[in-house]
């Protein structure tokens, strides 16, 4: 097989750069290992990986052509996902609290959670529509271009999600982790305000002439 090495690895840097950049789901990931620990935090990737399998799948239909979306419909998709990831980030502020001098961890993240979280944000079908486009030159091949390009995105999640969880939990005191699950769920609630204006734009837009 002829492979790019220099497309690949332009690739890979760009990957681990949007991964890294704190969204809904490395946000989630961080909140679940800050709460239930290590193996918390893998259920929650693990749960994120086949979300993000099942969007590139629908990218990939896009890029063959074999797919439309409707944008009404995508719109109704995009604020039912703010309102899934306002709601976590509800549940994560209404749980972690302290009372008398006890802490209480909150039930963060898990599998069904990471993957309900990724899958809520299908504008991520669209992003993976118009980025792996611009790498498909990494094999002459379309069909084993994206293997490729989906097999790297896979482990390239994965080691970059567990890498964000463990470096903030060895750098925070125990004692500081409520207070990082108190700001993963306002910046989760933030996130969400953002998709819920924007989606009811988009709908303001197509169904009021």
């Amino acid at each position: 097989m002829d492979l790019h090495f220099g497309t690949l690895g332009l690739y890979v840097l760009s990957v681990i750069t949007m991964i890294a950049i704190p969204g809904p789901v490395a946000i989630l990931t961080t909140g679940a290992g800050l709460a239930g620990g290590p193996w918390q935090a893998l259920r929650t990737i693990f749960g994120t990986n086949i979300a993000s399998l099942v969007l590139i799948l629908a990218s990939a239909l896009v890029i063959k052509g074999l797919f439309a979306i409707n944008e009404t419909a995508f719109s109704l998709l995009k604020l039912a996902g703010a309102c899934y990831i306002g709601m976590t980030g509800w549940g994560i502020l209404r749980s972690a609290r302290t009372e008398n001098g006890m802490v209480f961890a909150p039930r963060v993240g898990g599998f069904t959670k990471g993957f309900v979280m990724a899958i809520s944000n299908p504008k991520d079908i669209i992003f993976f529509a118009s980025f792996f486009p611009q790498f498909l030159g990494v094999t002459p091949n379309t069909n084993h271009s994206l293997a490729i390009l989906t097999g790297a995105w896979v482990l390239l999640d994965f080691a970059t999600l567990m890498l964000i969880y463990l470096v903030i939990s060895k750098a925070l005191k125990p004692s500081a982790h409520q207070t990082m699950l108190r700001i993963s769920g306002i910046l989760l609630l933030l996130i969400a305000a953002g998709g819920m204006t924007f989606a009811g734009l988009d709908l303001s837009r197509l169904l009021i002439p």
